[in-house]
């Protein structure tokens, strides 16, 4: 590789990983809580609106905090079908009350049974040996689709490499509940799934600016696209591979390519 983009990506690396990075992504809104339930939550729910404009994902994001009273996990834990009509008009592009409803239902079912949401991602294995989170997204698809009246409509906010789907939004969400380090972007709380089992959270800004690298080949953006630049980013750090998507994300959303 280019030593002149190995020092690229560390400088990017460690430009943007650092507090003054949270402000504007959508990692803020678990952010504003302290409990690791609430983060677990309002984490996951941010990242699968995450599409579209940085300002609307995260206003959008508020107003599901504010409809859940400011209390995320209490929320989920004590509702009942009568709160359901205050989420009456939340939407975000494609993600209506169906959604939203389905959402809270499993959440509540799962946190009725589990301390963690971390549970969820974990294959039957445990997946300790696997190389990478495949299997983990692959168990958490078929566990929140498996709910009796799952809408099939819902299927589609929940991405699985069984689709050969980038899984772009879930593989953010696993890199901020997983990564640990000091510098307070990413949470680090899960402990069950490793670091070097993460697989880079790639979509077309990602993509275009890795390919402009020379980290990576394939010209569709999905799952073997995924599999290619976090191989790649291997050879940097065989521990942390990840730690570059504060890079190739910041050089692609900031247009510094």
């Amino acid at each position: 590789m280019n030593t002149d983009v190995i020092d690229l990506l560390n400088f990017k690396a460690d430009q943007y990983n650092r507090p003054s990075f949270i402000a504007k992504d959508p990692i803020s809104i678990p952010h504003r809580f302290t409990d690791r339930h609430d983060i677990e939550i309002m984490g996951f729910w941010a990242a699968v609106l995450a599409w579209g404009q940085r300002p609307v994902i995260l206003k959008k994001a508020a107003e599901l905090i504010d409809l859940m009273d400011g209390a995320p996990y209490d929320f989920v834990k004590n509702h009942d079908d009568r709160d359901l009509t205050r989420f009456s008009s939340f939407k975000h592009r494609t993600f209506n009350l169906t959604d939203t409803g389905y959402f809270l239902r499993f959440f509540q079912d799962f946190y009725n049974q589990h301390d963690s949401l971390e549970d969820a991602f974990l294959p039957a294995d445990g997946g300790t040996s696997s190389e990478t989170v495949q299997p983990h997204l692959e168990s958490f698809h078929d566990r929140f689709c498996c709910l009796p009246g799952f809408p099939e409509r819902t299927r589609k906010h929940i991405a699985t490499p069984a689709r050969n789907s980038s899984c772009k939004r879930l593989l953010m969400f696993l890199r901020w509940m997983v990564r640990r380090d000091t510098n307070g972007v990413d949470f680090g709380i899960w402990t069950r799934i490793r670091p070097d089992q993460l697989v880079i959270p790639i979509d077309v800004h990602v993509g275009r600016v890795a390919r402009i690298l020379g980290l990576l080949e394939r010209p569709q953006t999905d799952w073997r696209a995924a599999l290619e630049l976090t191989q790649t980013l291997r050879q940097l750090d065989p521990a942390d591979p990840v730690r570059y998507d504060f890079a190739l994300f910041g050089l692609g959303v900031e247009g510094e390519m």
